[in-house]
């Protein structure tokens, strides 16, 4: 088992050294401002985001406990970098969209302070459970942002919104 893991790390070691820079196209939707925000479109992709490291993880898993061949090696280095893609896309959105267009400084002391607050920590939760997505195959790693991303959506949104969003994604 050790053996057939150092081949898998080694492979992935050669792949990152050779492509640096592989996956690491970042998008943003315009910091003009132009006003068109898709704020229930972007959870939507977010949760969709996390299902795909949860899939890419389960690959990766289910994979290692074979013994590797160069056609293993080769999926492993597909899925790892599909995760990896997937978690940073979560914290490019996180960071690109919400915390520098959409999420608004609230004065300290005021109602909505605490909103802004739990807003920030639940951000905050993202960005650190997709790094950690990035760092293991644990999907304790992909509930907890999962988590962070509830607490969002339940600190952002209100109303029907807030209502649309839970059913569409099974929460209560």
């Amino acid at each position: 088992m050790k053996t057939k893991i150092a081949v898998l790390c080694a492979a992935l070691v050669a792949v990152a050294v050779a492509f640096p820079f592989a996956n690491r196209v970042a998008y943003s939707h315009c910091e003009i401002p132009c006003g068109i925000y898709g704020d229930k479109t972007r959870i939507d992709l977010l949760y969709e985001h996390i299902t795909t490291i949860e899939k890419s993880m389960a690959q990766i898993n289910a994979i290692v406990a074979s013994p590797p061949d160069a056609t293993a090696i080769n999926q492993v280095t597909r899925w790892v970098n599909n995760k990896e893609s997937h978690a940073t896309e979560i914290q490019h959105v996180v960071m690109q969209y919400f915390l520098t267009q959409r999420v608004k400084a609230k004065e300290a002391g005021t109602p909505e302070h605490l909103k802004y607050m739990t807003q920030l920590e639940s951000l905050h939760g993202m960005l650190v459970g997709a790094m950690k997505c990035k760092q293991t195959v644990s999907t304790d790693h992909t509930a907890g942002l999962r988590k962070s991303l509830d607490k969002f959506v339940g600190a952002y949104f209100t109303g029907e919104d807030l209502k649309h969003i839970r059913e569409h994604h099974g929460k209560k």
